[in-house]
C-alpha cells in the first residue's frame, strides 16, 4: 500500500450550547465538545509526523529533513495503530454530548479511518512504483527545488539532505517488494514498467548539469556565504554521485530485467490475487459510493451515448460533413488548432482565457481564494508521461497553486480542449476549491487538507459545464473541447470497469477510447496506463460530477426564482471536501432553509 495517506479534515465549527435551565448540564457539554475537538487536533499533528511529506505539501516545514519508509512493517504498524486508536478515540463520544458539526466529524473519521484500514488487505506494498502515482515522482518534483520542498536558507538545503537518506531506504525496501510480489503474484503488467524505466534511467547519470537533484545548487541563493555554497557543493555532488545515481541505477537493473520479465501480460487487477474485492475498494474509496462496476459500466455506456449526440451537433455547426470518428481525427490533426511554436505561447494562451472569464466570475462566486496561482510548463524528467495538473498552494499563502500543463513538444499542441482544460484543472476548478478549503479560517487544521476525490474532481468536471455562463465557449471547436473532455471522463467509468472488472486488454481500451474521443492515441494510450495504474481513481470524476448537476437542478426546481447561482457554489465550497451523502444532506438543509 502507497503510505502517503491522506490527512483527514474534519470541521470543528462549534455550534453554540442549546440553553438550558440545567446550567450544570451545559458545562459538561462544552468540556465534552473541547475534549472531542483537542482528540481530533491531535489526529491531525499525529498524522503530520508519520507523513511528513504532507505537512511540507501544506508548507508545515517542522518535519523537512525527514521521511520514514513507507514501506517498512514498523511503518505499516504505527499507520494500522493510528486510525485504530482514533476510530476507539472518537467513538468513546456518544453523539449526545457532541454539537452537530462534531457529529458529522465523527462520521467523517470513522468513514476515513475504516476506508484506509480496509485498504491493508490488498497487499499494494508489493507494487510500490508505477509510472503515474509512486514516490519516486513526487520526490523528483521535491529535488527540483521548484515544489515544496523549501531551498531558501542553508537549513533548507541540509534537511533535504537528511530526507533523501529517508528515500535512499525506501527504494530498497521497494526492490525487496518487488520481489515478494513476483514470489506472491503482485506484479505490474510489462506495458507499465517500460513506462518506469526512462524515468529512472534519466536520474543515473553523474553529470551534475543534467541530474535532476542538482537543480537546488544550480539556484544558491546570493545571500549564502562562498563558503556555505562550497560546502553544499561538494555535498550535493557526493551525495549524488556515490548514493543516489547508483541507488537509480541498481533499481534501473532490476526492474529492466528481472522485473520486466516477470510482468503481467494482462491489464487489470481482477488477476492479481482477491483482486476483485480490491477494486471494489477502490471504487468506494475513490467515489464514496457503494455503486458496484456494473452499475457504473452501465452509467458510462449511457453518458457516452448522450454525449455523442452532443458532439453530432457540434459537427454539424462546423459543417464537417464526414462521420464522427473521422471528425475526431479531424480536430486532433486541424493545423489550425496547432498555432504555437514555443511552450511560452501555450502558457501565455492559458492567461488570455483566465483574463477574458475575469468579467463573469463575480457573477457565480460569491467565494474566491486570495492565494496566488500561476500556470508553469510540467517539468522535463516527468513530461513524457504526466497528463495537466494542479498542485495546491500552501496553507500560509506563500506557495501559489500552480496549474502544470506538459508540452513535449509545442507544434503540436492542440489547443481545442484548453478552455475547458482551464476550468477545470485551474480557475474556477481546483484552484478556487483547494484554495478556499486552506484559507478558511472557521476550519480547522484537519479540514483543510482533507480531499476526497469525488467531491475535488466531481466539482472541476462540474466547472468545466460552467464555460458558457463564463464567457467562453464561444468558439465551437473549444465546446467541442469542453464535450471531449466530459466524453474523456465518461469514457473512464467504461474503460477502467472494463479493464478491471471484465477482462479488457490495455489495446482493447485504447481501441474504445479512439472510437469514442478526439484525443490523440499517445495521449489516450497515457491515460489507459494511468486508470492501470490507479483501480478505480478515474470513476470520481464524473460520478462526482453527475452527483452535482443533480443537486443544482433540484435546487432550481425547488427554489425557483429563489435560487442564486453563487449561494449555491457556496455551499458547495464553503465546507471543503466531504463524501457525496454528505454534501447531498448539506444541499438539501439548505433548500429546506431557503423554501
Amino acid at each position: 500500500m502507497k503510505k502517503i495517506f491522506a490527512l483527514i479534515v474534519i470541521t470543528m465549527t462549534l455550534s453554540a450550547c442549546k440553553k438550558d435551565k440545567d446550567t450544570t448540564k451545559t458545562e459538561v457539554l462544552t468540556e465534552t465538545n473541547a475534549s472531542f475537538e483537542t482528540v481530533l487536533e491531535s489526529y491531525h499533528e499525529e498524522g503530520l509526523k508519520l507523513n511528513p511529506l504532507n505537512a511540507t505539501a501544506a508548507g508545515d516545514n517542522r518535519y523537512n529533513d525527514q521521511l520514514p519508509n513507507f514501506l517498512s512493517d514498523d511503518f505499516t504498524q504505527q499507520v494500522k495503530d493510528y486510525y485504530t486508536n482514533y476510530k476507539n478515540k472518537v467513538n468513546s463520544f456518544d453523539d449526545s454530548e457532541l454539537s452537530e458539526s462534531q457529529q458529522l466529524s465523527k462520521q467523517i473519521l470513522n468513514w476515513e479511518c475504516d476506508i484506509n484500514l480496509a485498504g491493508f488487505k490488498y497487499n499494494e506494498d508489493l507494487t510500490p512504483i508505477n509510472q503515474m502515482w509512486t514516490l519516486q515522482l513526487t520526490i523528483g518534483q521535491l529535488a527540483s527545488g521548484a515544489s515544496s520542498q523549501p531551498f531558501e536558507t542553508v537549513e533548507d538545503y541540509s534537511n533535504w539532505l537528511k530526507r533523501l537518506d529517508g528515500y535512499l531506504e525506501w527504494m530498497n525496501s521497494a526492490e525487496d517488494n518487488m520481489k515478494k510480489g513476483i514470489e506472491t503474484g503482485y506484479v505490474l503488467p510489462k506495458s507499465l514498467i517500460v513506462k518506469v524505466l526512462p524515468q529512472l534511467e534519466a536520474l543515473t547519470t553523474t553529470n551534475m548539469d543534467d541530474h535532476l537533484f542538482y537543480n537546488p545548487i544550480k539556484n544558491l541563493p546570493d545571500t549564502f556565504s562562498e563558503g556555505d555554497k562550497a560546502k553544499l557543493t561538494e555535498a550535493y555532488t557526493e551525495k549524488i554521485t556515490k548514493e543516489i545515481a547508483p541507488a537509480y541505477k541498481k533499481l534501473h537493473d532490476f526492474m529492466s530485467t528481472t522485473y520486466l520479465e516477470q510482468g503481467r501480460a494482462t491489464s487489470g487487477v481482477s488477476d492479481l490475487p482477491n483482486g476483485d474485492n480490491y477494486y471494489s475498494h477502490q471504487i468506494k474509496k475513490f467515489t464514496t459510493t457503494n455503486m458496484t462496476a456494473d452499475e457504473i459500466h452501465e452509467l458510462g455506456l449511457k453518458e457516452v451515448a448522450r454525449i455523442l449526440s452532443e458532439m453530432e451537433a457540434v459537427k454539424k455547426e462546423v459543417g464537417y460533413e464526414g462521420d464522427i470518428i473521422s471528425f475526431f481525427d479531424f480536430v486532433r490533426t486541424n493545423k489550425d488548432l496547432m498555432p504555437f511554436k514555443t511552450p511560452e505561447k501555450v502558457i501565455h494562451n492559458f492567461n488570455e482565457i483566465h483574463d477574458k472569464m475575469k468579467p463573469q466570475i463575480d457573477k457565480l462566486f460569491d467565494l474566491q481564494p486570495t492565494t496566488d496561482f500561476e500556470v508553469r510548463r510540467t517539468e522535463a524528467f516527468r513530461e513524457a508521461s504526466a497528463s495537466a495538473e494542479y498542485n495546491p498552494g500552501s496553507l500560509d499563502g506563500s506557495r501559489p497553486g500552480i496549474f502544470y500543463t506538459p508540452i513535449p513538444d509545442a507544434t503540436k499542441y492542440n489547443v481545442f480542449s484548453d478552455e475547458a482544460l482551464f476550468l477545470h484543472e485551474a480557475i474556477p476548478g481546483h484552484h478556487f476549491q483547494i484554495s478556499l478549503q486552506q484559507e478558511n479560517k472557521e476550519l480547522p487544521s484537519f479540514r483543510k487538507t482533507l480531499w476526497y476525490s469525488a467531491y475535488g474532481e466531481g466539482w472541476a468536471l462540474y466547472c468545466e459545464s460552467l464555460g458558457k455562463e463564463l464567457g467562453l465557449y464561444t468558439d465551437p471547436y473549444q465546446y467541442f473541447g469542453m464535450l471531449s473532455m466530459e466524453m474523456h471522463r465518461a469514457i473512464r467509468l467504461v474503460v477502467d470497469t472494463g479493464i478491471h472488472t471484465k477482462g479488457w486488454s490495455r489495446e482493447q481500451a485504447i481501441k474504445y477510447s479512439l472510437k469514442n474521443e478526439a484525443e490523440s492515441e499517445a495521449s489516450i494510450t497515457s491515460e489507459i496506463e494511468r486508470y492501470m495504474a490507479m483501480p478505480g481513481q478515474a470513476l470520481s470524476y464524473k460520478i462526482g460530477q453527475l452527483k452535482l448537476l443533480e443537486l443544482r437542478a433540484k435546487a432550481e426546481k425547488e427554489l425557483g426564482d429563489k435560487f442564486d447561482v453563487a449561494q449555491f457554489h457556496n455551499q458547495v465550497l464553503e465546507s471543503g471536501c466531504m463524501p457525496l451523502a454528505l454534501l447531498e444532506t448539506k444541499i438539501d438543509n439548505w433548500i429546506a432553509s431557503i423554501k
